[in-house]
């Protein structure tokens, strides 16, 4: 079973994967993706779809307008990942 901390730092590694401008850009939980990161709502898309592969889950399209922070999209794997 994967860890909180190591389901973080993977998804971390993919969105710096998908969005390179962010590379060196410190993601905390709290981190807000589409303002804090300045990740627009087709990146967004991007990563929300890059996660899923990686993780190979499910999160539905409703549920990706509730999602703001790093912790949040977490939340929302970890939930999957059960």
């Amino acid at each position: 079973m994967i860890t909180r901390e190591e389901l973080l730092q993977r998804a971390k590694e993919v969105i710096y994967d998908a969005v390179p401008e962010l590379e060196g850009q410190e993601l905390g939980e709290d981190t807000v993706i589409n303002t804090d990161a300045a990740i627009d709502s087709m990146g967004f898309t991007l990563v929300i779809c890059r996660l899923e592969a990686a993780f190979d889950v499910r999160i539905p399209n409703r549920q990706w307008q509730r999602l703001q922070t790093l912790g949040d999209v977490v939340d929302a794997i970890e939930k999957r990942l059960k």
